[in-house]
């Protein structure tokens, strides 16, 4: 493995580690603490999508006339990954969307979805700071997708592929086997889809997706030291506001739980 992703996975596995033994999971304890966890999370499956897709029309073209754009490798690498996450197949084999099949499984578990319904209408018609308010979107998540969109704005291709790889991809096997332990033994038939959704990405990003990122991140990294301390300050960065969410989310079912302490 490149030198460089190794000393960068070192310097984030403190906070990779809090967020993989983060409180929240242990303090979940029966369907209505899943739909307050999903609540929360559905705001950083939707905005990955942005974060993905930004990355696809920066490193491949996506414009008519078509052209040769970038290098054929990252462009491999980044369609690979656009493939799976934007046409997946739920647990009857339909095609789907990851943030769709979210959806699907906060119906089945009772999640309220007309929240981040009203988000994306709202959307759609104005900006960010418009549908946070309309839907009265959770501080902690706003935090999480502005940030997201921040990076977005930056435009810098070294940085969206690192915060991609490592506060996302890379970070989601270990995340989400947190969650997975014991949860079709707890909780009822109910949710069944978000355990299929959890397994799901632990099969893909533990895997293909994870390797695929690491790799675009290497590639577009390169030498450039420059690069390579923006990549680390950005990765930092995210991971922080991924247990600010989780803090977020924690905190809720807390206090729905009635525990002060």
């Amino acid at each position: 493995m490149n030198n460089r992703i190794e000393q960068l996975q070192q310097t984030i596995e403190p906070l990779k580690q809090q967020i993989v033994n983060h409180p929240l999971y242990s303090v979940i304890d029966g369907i209505g603490d899943v739909r307050i966890f999903m609540q929360y999370h559905v705001y950083a499956v939707w905005d990955f999508m942005s974060l993905l897709k930004k990355l696809q029309q920066n490193l491949t073209c996506t414009a008519v006339p078509w052209f040769p754009k970038g290098d054929a490798e990252t462009r491999y690498l980044i369609n690979e990954i656009v493939a799976g996450e934007e046409s997946d197949v739920d647990e009857n084999g339909t095609r789907t969307s990851h943030f769709e099949l979210y959806l699907q499984a906060m119906n089945q578990s009772g999640a309220d979805t007309a929240v981040m319904q009203q988000f994306c209408q709202t959307l759609q018609q104005s900006n960010l700071a418009a549908a946070f308010d309309a839907a009265n979107v959770p501080a902690a998540a706003r935090e999480f997708v502005s940030f997201t969109f921040d990076t977005i704005a930056s435009n810098k291709d070294h940085v969206l592929a690192a915060v991609f790889c490592f506060g996302r991809e890379d970070l989601i096997p270990g995340m989400f086997h947190s969650m997975v332990q014991d949860l079709s033994k707890e909780m009822p038939a109910s949710i069944s889809t978000f355990k299929y959704y959890l397994e799901r990405h632990i099969e893909v990003d533990g895997d293909h997706h994870s390797e695929l990122a690491l790799r675009m991140t290497a590639n577009l990294c390169g030498n450039d030291e420059e690069k390579w301390k923006e990549a680390e300050l950005a990765v930092t960065a995210a991971l922080n506001k991924r247990i600010a969410l989780w803090n977020g989310a924690y905190e809720s079912i807390k206090a729905q739980q009635g525990i002060t302490a």
